[in-house]
């Protein structure tokens, strides 16, 4: 960032899932009060079987790996998104199984040395006041959790995978009978689950606008917050020590929507 700065040049980051019609979706409820006043976040990564698929895994279990640094920039990012920065983390991990066998078909290897937690749990303190509950597991293998919810004053919200842009975006106000979706404020990039909502196009365009003096939305300091959120993470649940975050990102702004589009 700071040799970015110094040649005067734009520095873009990754994810960029948040800018899909999903995470920007759920941040225009969010805007509008759907919930009322947002009080908590849970969110739930459980991966696994990567072993089962993937010819060499290794660097998955070791340090620079594990789900944290793997999938957790998605979640965290997209709850950056909805609540603004973080100010402190506390965790607790452990490794699940310290040896694990390769059994894909086309393995390079077959067994992995596990050096890294991948059962981690975490409190998140965001500088909004909302509090939040971040599990990120390599060690679940069957469960009936959501993978984003937002709880309010006035209801609830749930949003689906952020590793990919679209999905359905779900409401449940304090007074419902029961859920109901909302409509994309943005028309979806692509199918969910389909190869397309992997192609990670947004941020290159997000930084082509800015350019041009557009809002850049996927910019290096949100990245760098949320790096320093992961290592937060990994350290408190090494030391037991809560970890106050040193950096700083503003809420991105969120994407204009579209005509014909319902707010």
């Amino acid at each position: 960032m700071a040799e970015a700065a110094k040649r005067g040049v734009l520095l873009g980051s990754a994810p960029d899932t948040f800018l899909g019609s999903a995470a920007q979706t759920a941040r225009v409820a969010l805007d509008d009060g759907a919930i009322g006043e947002p009080i908590g976040v849970a969110a739930f990564i459980t991966s696994n079987r990567v072993e089962t698929w993937h010819p060499d895994p290794t660097f998955l279990f070791q340090p620079g790996g594990g789900p944290v640094a793997d999938l957790g920039p998605y979640y965290l990012t997209a709850m950056v998104n909805l609540f603004g920065p973080l100010a402190s983390v506390v965790a607790r991990s452990r490794i699940g199984t310290p040896t694990l066998p390769v059994t894909s078909p086309d393995r390079r290897v077959d067994s992995v040395t596990v050096t890294v937690p991948t059962h981690v749990s975490a409190a998140l303190q965001f500088s909004s006041g909302v509090v939040g509950t971040l599990l990120a597991s390599f060690d679940v293998w069957d469960h009936h959790l959501p993978r984003i919810e937002v709880y309010g004053t006035e209801g609830t919200l749930g949003l689906p995978d952020p590793n990919g842009y679209d999905g359905d975006v779900l409401l449940k106000r304090r007074t419902d009978d029961g859920w109901r979706g909302l409509p994309p404020v943005i028309p979806p990039f692509a199918e969910p689950g389909t190869k397309d909502q992997f192609l990670r196009g947004p941020g290159v365009a997000d930084l082509v606008a800015a350019l041009g003096g557009a809002p850049q939305r996927a910019g290096a300091p949100l990245a760098c917050h949320v790096l320093e959120a992961i290592e937060a993470i990994e350290t408190s649940g090494r030391t037991g020590e809560s970890v106050r975050l040193s950096t700083l990102a503003a809420r991105p702004a969120p994407v204009q929507v579209a005509a014909g589009h319902e707010r």
